[in-house]
């Protein structure tokens, strides 16, 4: 395979369709390298229009999810942002590029070590991992700048909003299969937040966050 023409391919035949137009995002995209963030036994899927296996059943989003966040999160160089989901580090390496501080959070020690052994081979040195469940009492301070979910969830909890600064935006893909929209939630007020659909997906949903009640008759 020739990586670099499949890089290529992946930010012309699926991101950018997908109104991914930030040229700051896309020339990232060309500059960290997702094959080393992905499972050597998935490498040659590392370009592919799907999300790629992870261990114990979790899943890499799929490139173009990943750029479409990214670009909607809008984040600059002075900000702190945290990531719940670290999954490969591949996400958290992206933001490393755009934000002055990224904590990732990750529930799943294999996936916390696989996200920081993968950061610190890149040389990603403003990304700190944390082993932790997102969907409880953070085990790191706020406010942030911004947040994004890296997976679903039924609904974005208000404690996880109340980490935001003000003028701090949130991302998250919500709903429940088969109709989930990724969301962008910005805290305009100490208690008002401004909510905007982005664009319709479905995504793995993130450990230990509450599903709705169901009930039966």
């Amino acid at each position: 395979m020739n990586t670099e023409q499949a890089r290529f391919n992946m930010i012309e035949q699926q991101i950018r369709p997908w109104d991914v137009l930030d040229q700051g995002v896309l020339s990232l995209l060309a500059v960290v390298k997702r094959e080393d963030f992905v499972p050597p036994a998935y490498r040659s899927m590392a370009f592919f229009d799907t999300e790629v296996p992870l261990p114990n059943g979790q899943h890499m989003l799929a490139p173009k999810v990943e750029a479409r966040l990214l670009q909607e999160l809008g984040v600059r160089r002075h900000e702190r942002v945290l990531e719940i989901g670290a999954g490969s580090g591949y996400m958290a390496a992206l933001l490393s590029h755009k934000a002055r501080q990224v904590i990732t959070l990750e529930i799943d020690p294999v996936l916390a070590k696989m996200a920081s052994d993968n950061l610190k081979r890149a040389a990603i040195s403003n990304v700190s991992v944390v082993e932790g469940d997102g969907s409880k009492r953070l085990p790191t301070a706020g406010p942030f700048d911004a947040i994004l979910l890296s997976g679903s969830v039924a609904a974005v909890p208000p404690a996880l909003l109340n980490e935001l600064k003000v003028g701090g935006r949130l991302a998250a893909i919500v709903g429940q299969e088969p109709v989930m929209c990724a969301v962008l939630v910005t805290r305009v007020g100490e208690n008002e937040f401004r909510s905007v659909n982005l664009f319709d997906t479905v995504a793995q949903r993130l450990s230990g966050f509450d599903e709705p009640s169901r009930f039966h008759f």
